[in-house]
């Protein structure tokens, strides 16, 4: 019987976490906004950067892999039909909410 060792994962560096940023597409209707509450099942209640607070769900594509908490930074798009609400498209990692602060471009939700 073989035993292999296993290999220690290195950390990764802020580069390599930041990589290429997902930005929000407005032709799509997408905004950036702030998570405020989890209500539930795939519910939440996010600020987003117009000011308004929608209730968004997270879709079955993202539900298993994404793990969202309160205070993420997420991208929402905001339905046409009902513009109270909308889907969580995208979940910003800390260093990548960090570098977005850095750049000035959250400075609609702060």
């Amino acid at each position: 019987m073989a035993y292999f060792k296993k290999k220690k994962k290195t950390p990764l560096s802020e580069e390599e976490l930041i990589g290429r940023i997902r930005f929000p597409r407005k032709a799509d209707n997408e905004q950036l906004g702030f998570v405020i509450q989890l209500m539930g099942a795939n519910q939440l209640r996010v600020k987003c950067e117009d000011g308004e607070t929608r209730g968004c769900r997270i879709p079955g594509k993202l539900k298993k892999k994404v793990w969202i908490r309160d205070g993420d930074l997420v991208i929402v798009k905001v339905w046409d039909f009902q513009p109270i609400k909308g889907d969580v498209v995208w979940r910003y990692l800390p260093p990548q909410t960090n570098y977005l602060r850095r750049k000035g471009l959250l400075t609609k939700l702060e």
